[in-house]
């Protein structure tokens, strides 16, 4: 961790700004040609700078002050506590030679979020491009980047942004013609999302169970759902676990199905060898600050229709004509979203794959951590490949969950619960007329554990956990 926390006094405030974001401790070590140190810098020195008309190309060693807080490896806990304030929380340790060779943190309040976006590639670069340009609405190279690169991503051929994850799903629900009188099949277990999308289109959503060991809708309980007024299929690609396409393809052909795939927490994930979204006639995905992409708000609808392409983009343009400016065919929306959001977006898919590879480290550290009679992880099933967008596990009998989630906040670790069943809630109730188990079955005892792209934090986690 220290070798992320160095940078040379030479080194541009731009350079510096990528290895504090990287660290995410919000300082680095600056140390010189002979690698001793010579001060300390914290994002807001490199913010004030910057409105001090200081460039991003200048040096490090021009804004660094003459004197700074540091300790000797040697020094004793109580000396080094008592260097902390309300300003300096971390304090860089040297040798006899006064090289960095780690650092002293002092926390009395620790706190792990459930995620924590990670923006150390591209995203400044862009966004500052983004911002430059001036193009920082609904026009702009960036959102055609992040378009056409998304989209074949997920193995499709066109990509339509939207404002945000839900947004996608209503203007696919829409594009499909999906209105009142028709009938839209949902899982029980999702977030309701889902379902308030299929409800503002004035369709009657239709919520059936899920299967137990890929926690997706199951296949069985859509065709038993199936009536003369069933017009779509919703599968949502649960934490990250692909749905049972292939089965689900064969019921929307048999009757004549649309299907929309929810893949708001499932980039990147496949079934049989190809990538959800491009399975259903549309796929939805959403960029939140929690999900393995994020643009801060954000959602991308997928497909390999054309037609569905030009009908999605006028309609989430107002419906405005794409030959006669300021006529207007239909009743359209603004789900634009914004050239400043496609440009973070752009840089993180560059990283999307390096995303998944360590959220799925994230997730093998707590599969050592955790013993396995009390805690079950998600499965890996066969011919599904499932991407980690937050760990999830459900938790024995012998555990009360609620005890647990309040012992692991205590200690400044947030967790989720699994979603409620949609069936449980008033709002929704009237629209599930059979009973769904499996889905109350695991929401009692399902927990999302914090899960990030950096392992910074896993040791603290580790001996918290431990504890517990």
């Amino acid at each position: 961790m220290i070798n992320k926390m160095i940078c040379k006094a030479n080194d541009s405030l731009i350079e510096v700004m990528k290895i504090i974001n990287e660290n995410a401790m919000g300082i680095a070590f600056v140390v010189d040609e002979s690698n001793k140190l010579c001060g300390t810098v914290t994002d807001g020195d490199i913010r004030r700078a910057l409105l001090k008309d200081i460039g991003l190309q200048d040096k490090v060693k021009n804004i660094i002050l003459k004197e700074f807080t540091f300790g000797y490896i040697t020094d004793s806990y109580e000396s080094l506590q008592k260097r902390i304030d309300h300003r300096i929380k971390i304090i860089p340790l040297v040798n006899k030679q006064k090289e960095v060779v780690d650092f002293f943190e002092y926390k009395q309040n620790v706190y792990f979020p459930v995620a924590i976006p990670n923006l150390n590639g591209n995203e400044f670069k862009y966004l500052t491009d983004a911002f430059m340009s001036t193009w920082i609405s609904s026009s702009g190279e960036y959102i055609e980047r992040f378009e056409n690169e998304f989209s074949k991503y997920s193995d499709c051929k066109y990509g339509v942004t939207c404002s945000n994850g839900t947004v996608a799903i209503h203007l696919a629900l829409i594009a499909l013609g999906i209105s009142e009188g028709d009938e839209v099949i949902v899982p029980d277990l999702t977030f309701p999302a889902t379902i308030n999308t299929v409800l503002h289109s004035k369709a009657t959503p239709v919520i059936v169970d899920v299967e137990e060991n890929s926690w997706c809708i199951d296949p069985k309980e859509i065709e038993k759902a199936i009536t003369p007024k069933t017009k779509a299929i919703i599968p949502v690609h649960i934490y990250g676990q692909s749905c049972d396409m292939s089965t689900i393809m064969k019921i929307a052909t048999k009757y004549n199905l649309k299907v929309i795939e929810d893949c708001a927490e499932a980039h990147g994930a496949m079934y049989g060898g190809k990538k959800v979204g491009s399975f259903g006639d549309i796929g939805c995905f959403s960029f939140f600050g929690n999900k393995v992409i994020t643009t801060g708000e954000g959602g991308m609808c997928v497909t390999n229709s054309v037609l569905l392409d030009e009908k999605m983009r006028v309609l989430r343009d107002h419906g405005m004509s794409k030959t006669k400016k300021y006529w207007h065919d239909v009743i359209g929306y603004n789900y634009r979203m914004t050239n400043l959001q496609a440009a973070i977006g752009l840089a993180q898919l560059e990283r999307i794959e390096e995303i998944h590879k360590n959220r799925k480290e994230y997730e093998k550290n707590y599969k050592k951590l955790l013993p396995k009679d009390k805690f079950a992880f998600q499965q890996d099933i066969e011919n599904r490949r499932r991407i980690t967008w937050l760990v999830s596990v459900l938790l024995a009998k012998s555990i009360d969950r609620e005890v647990y989630i309040t012992k692991l906040k205590e200690k400044g670790i947030d967790v989720r619960p699994f979603f409620y069943p949609l069936s449980d809630m008033d709002i929704y109730k009237q629209y599930c007329k059979n009973k769904t188990p499996v889905t109350h079955k695991l929401s009692k005892v399902g927990l999302n554990l914090p899960t990030y792209e950096s392992l910074k934090s896993m040791d603290e986690i580790r001996n918290i956990l431990r504890d517990i």
